[in-house]
């Protein structure tokens, strides 16, 4: 915009410079035809001659004279002066019509508009096809770094490109996902044989013990000492299992999914508890659960869910089990609620006393509900018992983000 105001005023300033020296030159050659010829004929209102008595100062300026010819009055630049020839004194006025400066205005925005319109065109296209260019790669890599699984054995290819930063990262992101990919391989090789090796000389301990305590001569102090032992490496192998579990869970290694009746799971696994537990389990089905997953984790979330209810149970009062719009509860009795139970799932967590307790059955449950995208809660129900306020736990997993 300021180069072409300024283009304006340049421009007006040549095209003065210009009439002016034309409007010079055409009354010098006046002067010389009067000085040669003693007369000359008028071209109406372009160039006059008029015969004065007194000498007048030369004037430059602008006038405003009609036009017949176009039947409008124009703005001219004038050059008036007297010039005695011949003893005579001449009158000279030449004129010399002004291009009008809105002419000039519109003809320089015009120009200015059109030549930026068509740059704004060209670079526009010139620059998206460029840049198509040079993002093709960034976007590539970009879908395969989306689609890159650290349990596959092939590395990840990604396109090169020839800017310098692109280069940059793709040399990075290609040691980096190599790394995760050696680590993963490293980490998931530790739980195998963390699952292999560390079960069999505990299993050796506790069947030793098992023989002193059945074949040697031992006094009651030794024997409640060996049953003490024997119940740490058991719980030990109990937390060490759990420990793998939630290990291989976090690692991605259960890949193999088919479709679980949740009600038929559910109903499998109260009759295995009914014939350890003298509990009664009374089940409330007013839906139907099938969800995809690996079956062992299914059992495992059960599992877990339904110990966590009989370990925690008061008086051994009924458990109750509820299905319904793509929920399951699990209901126990309880005296009071939790007094952290915004840490309930968190793992090693725990609020009983209970030796055999590992703290770890809940954080799987969190677990798995978070590697399929389920939503475990807690709550606490305040009811009346035998004319006694008393409680309910209340766990409940929601199915409703699992997509069929």
């Amino acid at each position: 915009m300021i180069s072409g105001v300024a283009l304006y005023f340049y421009t007006k300033i040549l095209l003065e410079k210009e009439i002016e020296e034309e409007l010079y030159s055409n009354k010098a050659r006046i002067e010389r035809i009067l000085a040669q010829e003693g007369e000359f004929i008028d071209f109406e209102s372009i160039l006059q001659v008029k015969k004065v008595q007194h000498q007048e100062a030369e004037q430059l300026q602008d006038t405003l004279i009609y036009d017949p010819s176009q039947n409008e009055i124009e703005l001219f630049r004038q050059l008036s002066g007297t010039k005695i020839i011949n003893g005579t004194n001449y009158k000279i006025t030449v004129r010399a019509m002004i291009i009008e400066s809105e002419d000039i205005l519109y003809a320089i925005v015009f120009t200015f508009f059109t030549i930026i319109f068509l740059a704004f065109i060209f670079l526009f296209y010139l620059n998206k096809s460029r840049n198509e260019k040079l993002w093709k790669p960034f976007f590539t890599n970009l879908t395969k770094l989306k689609n890159f699984s650290v349990r596959s054995d092939k590395p990840l290819q990604l396109v090169d490109s020839e800017v310098l930063e692109f280069h940059e990262l793709h040399k990075e992101l290609k040691i980096l996902t190599s790394k995760i990919q050696t680590d993963y391989k490293n980490l998931k090789q530790f739980t195998e044989d963390v699952s292999h090796e560390m079960q069999t000389p505990l299993a050796i301990m506790q069947a030793k013990i098992d023989t002193v305590i059945n074949d040697g001569e031992i006094n009651e102090t030794q024997f409640h000492q060996f049953s003490s032992l024997q119940s740490d490496i058991s719980r030990l192998k109990q937390l060490n299992k759990k420990l793998i579990l939630l290990a291989k869970i976090e690692n991605d290694q259960f890949t193999t999914n088919e479709v679980i009746s949740l009600n038929k799971l559910i109903n499998d696994t109260v009759l295995n508890f009914k014939e350890l537990f003298s509990i009664d389990f009374l089940i409330e089905e007013n839906a139907t659960i099938n969800v995809k997953m690996d079956f062992s984790l299914a059992t495992v979330l059960c599992n877990n869910l339904l110990s966590n209810a009989v370990k925690h149970n008061f008086n051994n009062q009924s458990i109750d089990i509820k299905i319904f719009d793509r929920k399951l509860q699990v209901i126990n009795a309880g005296e009071e609620m939790l007094s952290r139970p915004d840490q309930v799932f968190e793992r090693f967590y725990k609020e009983s006393r209970q030796k055999e307790s590992t703290g770890l059955g809940l954080s799987i449950v969190k677990k798995i509900c978070d590697y399929y995208h389920f939503v475990p809660t807690y709550s606490f129900e305040t009811v009346h018992y035998s004319k006694k306020n008393r409680g309910r736990h209340i766990f409940q997993i929601d199915f409703s983000a699992y997509k069929d």
